[in-house]
């Protein structure tokens, strides 16, 4: 599927082919809920790194999250989360662990979406007091990640494009 996306104010437009393209993946932890998740949590969605285009790069920021180690350090994430630099708008992640995906966040992407016929509600361990997740039959909960890819939960279901 075809993903066009933008930000808020117009100035970085994007458009990358996408076999993950169902919105299921709520991910509560601080890092997403800071960046992007004004509801508490951010959705990804997956898509095809070598297909990306990009109108307006130069209004492009990326920020690179400090995460605890093992050890209990912080360290710089090597995931890179793009925004716009002129309205803030998050628009997608890339880690180089993962080069041939980029997860563009599902409010950045301007058409329309497939409804989900069942949603992850992931890293609940991390998640802010005040949130109250909206959890229905048939989601799933985890506190950390779950094992499941996304391309699993879309080949599982059979819902790949």
């Amino acid at each position: 599927m075809l993903l066009e996306g933008s930000c808020h104010c117009g100035k970085v437009r994007f458009r990358l082919e996408s076999k993950h393209p169902y919105p299921f993946n709520l991910c509560y932890c601080s890092i997403c809920r800071k960046t992007a998740g004004a509801g508490g949590y951010a959705i990804n969605l997956g898509g095809d790194a070598e297909s990306i285009k990009i109108w307006g790069k130069k209004t492009l920021a990326t920020y690179q999250a400090k995460v605890e180690n093992a050890t209990g350090k912080l360290k710089k994430s090597p995931a890179r989360r793009h925004f716009c630099q002129s309205c803030g708008s998050p628009l997608w992640i890339w880690d180089p662990r993962w080069p041939e995906l980029i997860h563009p966040f599902a409010s950045a992407i301007d058409t329309p979406l497939p409804a989900p016929p069942e949603r992850v509600h992931l890293m609940l361990g991390s998640k802010a007091s005040w949130v109250v997740p909206a959890v229905k039959k048939p989601d799933q909960t985890y506190d950390e990640y779950p094992r499941e890819s996304l391309a699993e939960w879309h080949q599982r279901l059979g819902l790949e494009s």
